[in-house]
Parts: C-alpha cells; sequence; structure tokens
C-alpha cells in the first residue's frame, strides 16, 4: 500500500512538472517569422493569414499580415525578411472579412427521395434533415532605416550584414527573439535582404495578446512576387498558413517547401474591386486566387514561397452541397405520400377486383338456378 501511495505521489510531481514546463517554455509560432513571448509566458498563432498584391508592371509587392493568436502573453515579437527596402502601415482588418466572403463555396442543394439516417422514420424527429455541411542603439553592422509605432506594434526597420549582429541588436532594444534566429537569418543576410521587426503590445497593459491581431501592411519593390516563410523553421507547433493573392493573373505557390501540399481553394477574376480590395489592389479588374497549406512539422521548412503565374487562368471555387429529403407543403415527406397513394391505388384496386368477383359469382349463382 505504501508503495502504492510513493507512485501515485511520484506521478502527481512528475504531472505538475510537466504543466509548470509548458507554462514558461516559449512557443515560436509563426509563418512568417519567429513571434516569441516575453516574462516566460505562453503564445501561440493559430492560423496566419496573409493578402499577396503583385503588381508585374511596376515590380511591386505589398503584403498585408493578421495572425490569430492565443495564451497569455501581454507582449510578443517577430522578424520578417524582405528582399528590398519596405514601407510598413497598418491594414485594414475589414480586407480579410471581403476576401474571406469571396472564398465562400458556392452552395447548391439537392433533394433525395427516400429517407437516410436522421429522418424520420428513422429519427425521434428531432433534425430537420439537412447534411453536415509582430534611444535607439545602433550595433555594428546593422543599420536601422525608421522605427516607429504603429497601434499595437512598435515596428522597426532594419538592414544588416551580419546575422548575429543583427540578432544582438533585437535582444538589446527589446525584441527577444530566439537564439537561434542568427544561424536562420544567414540565408537572408547573405542575400543582402533587409527586415522588418515587429514588437506586439496592447495599447492597455495587463491585456493579454488574443485573438485576431490587428493587420500589417508592408510595400516593397521586388523582380517577383515571394512570401517569407523560411525563419517558420523555428516553430514548435503545427503552422496553418491563409495565403490570397491578387495579380493579373492567377497565382500559386512554385512547390510545397517542406509542408503538405498548398491547396487552391477559390480562384477567380474580380472585374470591379470595391472597398478595401479596392485600397490594396486597385479598381482595375484583378485575378484572385485563394490557397491554403497545413505545415505538420515546421522544421522541414527549406524555403520562401516563390509564386508563379499559373498555366491557365482557370476559375475554381468549392461547392457546397446541401442534402434535403424532398417534401410539399409543410414538410411532409413526398415518399410518404407516394407510399401512401400507392398503397390507396392498390387497395382500391383489389376492392375493384373483389367486387367483380362477387358480380360474377352473383351472375354464375343465377344461370345455375335457372
Amino acid at each position: 500500500m505504501r508503495g502504492t501511495t510513493h507512485r501515485i505521489l511520484i506521478l502527481i510531481v512528475a504531472l505538475f512538472a510537466l504543466q509548470l514546463g509548458s507554462l514558461v517554455a516559449p512557443a515560436y509560432a509563426c509563418g512568417c517569422g519567429a513571434m516569441i513571448p516575453g516574462g516566460g509566458s505562453r503564445i501561440g498563432v493559430d492560423r496566419e493569414t496573409s493578402a499577396v498584391r503583385w503588381d508585374a508592371r511596376t515590380g511591386t509587392e505589398r503584403i498585408v499580415m493578421r495572425f490569430t493568436v492565443r495564451g497569455d502573453a501581454e507582449q510578443a515579437a517577430w522578424v520578417m525578411p524582405v528582399p528590398h527596402r519596405a514601407d510598413v502601415a497598418l491594414g485594414d482588418p475589414a480586407l480579410f472579412d471581403a476576401l474571406d466572403r469571396m472564398t465562400w463555396p458556392e452552395h447548391r442543394e439537392r433533394t433525395y427521395f427516400w429517407p437516410r439516417a436522421g429522418d424520420w422514420p428513422f429519427s425521434s424527429g428531432d433534425t430537420d434533415g439537412a447534411g453536415a455541411a509582430p534611444p535607439t542603439a545602433k550595433a555594428p553592422d546593422v543599420g536601422v532605416v525608421g522605427r516607429e509605432r504603429l497601434g499595437p506594434f512598435d515596428v522597426a526597420r532594419l538592414t544588416a550584414t551580419d546575422p548575429t549582429a543583427l540578432g544582438d541588436w533585437l535582444h538589446r532594444n527589446g525584441f527577444e527573439l530566439p537564439d537561434r534566429l542568427s544561424a536562420e537569418l544567414r540565408p537572408y543576410v547573405q542575400q543582402k535582404w533587409e527586415y522588418v521587426a515587429v514588437r506586439l503590445a496592447p495599447e492597455k497593459s495587463g491585456e493579454p495578446l488574443r485573438g485576431a491581431l490587428d493587420p500589417l501592411r508592408i510595400t516593397f519593390r521586388n523582380d517577383s512576387p515571394v512570401y517569407p516563410m523560411r525563419l517558420s523553421r523555428l516553430a514548435k507547433t503545427p503552422q496553418a498558413l491563409d495565403l490570397y493573392i491578387l495579380s493579373d493573373h492567377r497565382m500559386e505557390p512554385r512547390d510545397a517547401i517542406g509542408g503538405d501540399r498548398p491547396t487552391v481553394t477559390f480562384a477567380g477574376a474580380i472585374d470591379r474591386p470595391e472597398g478595401p480590395v479596392a485600397e490594396l489592389a486597385g479598381r482595375e479588374r484583378v485575378f484572385f486566387t485563394a490557397v491554403e497549406q497545413y505545415f505538420p512539422r515546421p522544421a522541414l521548412i527549406d524555403g520562401d514561397h516563390r509564386l508563379t503565374r499559373a498555366a491557365e487562368d482557370t476559375p475554381y471555387r468549392r461547392v457546397y452541397e446541401e442534402y434535403r429529403l424532398m417534401t410539399v407543403g409543410d414538410g411532409i415527406p413526398v415518399w410518404l405520400l407516394t407510399v401512401l397513394g400507392a398503397l390507396l391505388a392498390v387497395g382500391a384496386i383489389a376492392t375493384g377486383l373483389v367486387a367483380v368477383a362477387r358480380v360474377r359469382r352473383a351472375k354464375s349463382g343465377v344461370r345455375s338456378a335457372a
């Protein structure tokens, strides 16, 4: 008995230590970089949604990014590499609502004749039969292009010729990022990219970062469209990416870069952009492509998303089919009326046959009596 009690106590202590470790361990979760909370708290990015506007005529790329986060962190930071000098501003939160509405599946209603599971008489009648359908110090080899406050964001735009110096500058200036970041930044330093470092903090102290954060809009020149993803290798949890691409033609990621195969969920032309979509893409005709991708093992990410033009501007929309039992009037199943009608017809025929038989027997009896 004493041995059993001892083992139970050991198990409880082990579980407590495991839970305590999960509370203080940092969570790296950001599709565009490494998002790290401050003060030993926790943060995770449940979903990253980004819109890329590529203008091939001017060689201008604009990325609007929004993160949906969870945890108890009041501050967090991330860094995004960009191929050329970038301008940073707040984005319009309504943009993603508008783009999301455009990608809604087409609804088609299908009917079926015979009852299925969930329909009467195979249910209790509780259902309707519908189908479920992230004073300035300057470190060596680091240049500060600009630093500004944008809503809840402290944004620093940087150049660097040494990834270690860049990591040191970020650390000294309050951008708490993982120790492994310097190694992951080396390919970008070698390519002479620049950096947008973002520190997030709510405008009211004591409020954790939670839910959908305000979007950021990053604009830069480029030879071809790219969506930076390499720093996602630092993530400790699986990542989900929603990528909206607006350009003159249908655009798609060139390869999977270590995740599941990207899936196109919508493709189609917007003839007259309006509202926040027009603010991003202009009011001329633009082709809109929506892509989803899942990264179950972020450590396998081996590059950035290079966006290329598809062979054809083929439109695509998902279809949501809702199946309902055929009914008439106040919801009376057609099959029931059909069966009842058939039974009545059979009954009428049977009654008629019986009556005919009786008449024949009666006539036969009369003849016999005669």
